[in-house]
């Protein structure tokens, strides 16, 4: 009987302490939540899915964490990061030298290039020059806001939004004539109902890697060098064994890991 006991005392010694580690292995990986297609969506049933989604998955997967998606406002991610409300952002956030002053990155993830859509009927290109007099609307605490005051400020009207789809129904209401954000993000857009009526592609901008960044990668706190080097070996795994390009097959018909062009 003791020994019966004992085993089960054992067996159940070794079942918490399982909980335990599996419990200390969750982290909670911050995003804005709007809808940011094909990279974040929401469903019917208001379950969150897209390319970053399953790519998260993924990466967590090879990392052996389990992620929980925890929604907060873009321009809160940062400061919720470093109260460690979350344990990392995951959410087309470009690595970039002004961001890296106050948290960490992994490797980067994707990188795709940045560009300016607007009304059909309206032609300019994606240049200070091309935008001259035009109201720009961007995504407040973005790459794509400090682009635009860098090199736009001196010759458009730059005006800030809380999120990308807010500019979109801007420039669809007729009230900014361009917006700069990520070119597939844009490209998801431009394929609804309301992109197809309204808009088309201006051009991309010219390259500024101190502004725009290497690419996009997971933010983690400076202090959490374990994390950002599970995510790397996740990140590199699914490089490597066919699941980011799986995944990636879903849509896009490219590898939109990319070369030096950038995003959010």
């Amino acid at each position: 009987m003791r020994t019966i006991l004992k085993t089960a005392l054992v067996a159940a010694a070794i079942a918490l302490s399982g909980a335990y580690a599996a419990s200390a292995e969750q982290i909670k990986v911050g995003f804005s939540p709007e809808a940011y297609p094909p990279f974040y969506q929401q469903d019917a049933s208001g379950n969150w899915g897209g390319w970053e989604v399953e790519i998260v998955n993924a990466i967590c997967a090879e990392a052996k964490v389990e992620c929980v998606l925890t929604p907060i406002p873009w321009d809160g991610l940062i400061p919720a990061l470093k109260t460690k409300k979350i344990d990392a952002i995951m959410n087309s956030m470009s690595i970039t030298d002004e961001r890296k002053k106050e948290i960490d990155f992994s490797d980067k993830y994707y990188n795709t290039p940045t560009a300016v859509i607007g009304a059909k009927d309206q032609k300019f290109d994606a240049t200070p020059e091309g935008l001259k007099g035009k109201v720009v609307g961007v995504q407040v605490s973005t790459v794509h806001a400090a682009y635009a005051k860098k090199h736009f400020k001196d010759a458009a009207e730059i005006k800030e939004y809380q999120t990308q789809d807010e500019a979109n129904q801007d420039l669809v209401a007729g009230r900014i004539d361009a917006t700069q954000a990520d070119s597939i993000a844009l490209d998801a857009f431009l394929k609804s109902d309301d992109g197809k009526a309204c808009c088309d592609l201006k051009g991309y901008v010219a390259p500024d890697l101190e502004v725009l960044g290497p690419g996009v990668g997971a933010g983690v706190r400076k202090d959490d060098a374990a994390l950002k080097d599970k995510i790397n070996a996740g990140i590199k795994a699914i490089r490597a064994n066919g699941k980011y390009a799986e995944i990636t097959k879903k849509y896009f018909d490219f590898d939109i890991y990319g070369d030096e062009k950038q995003t959010n």
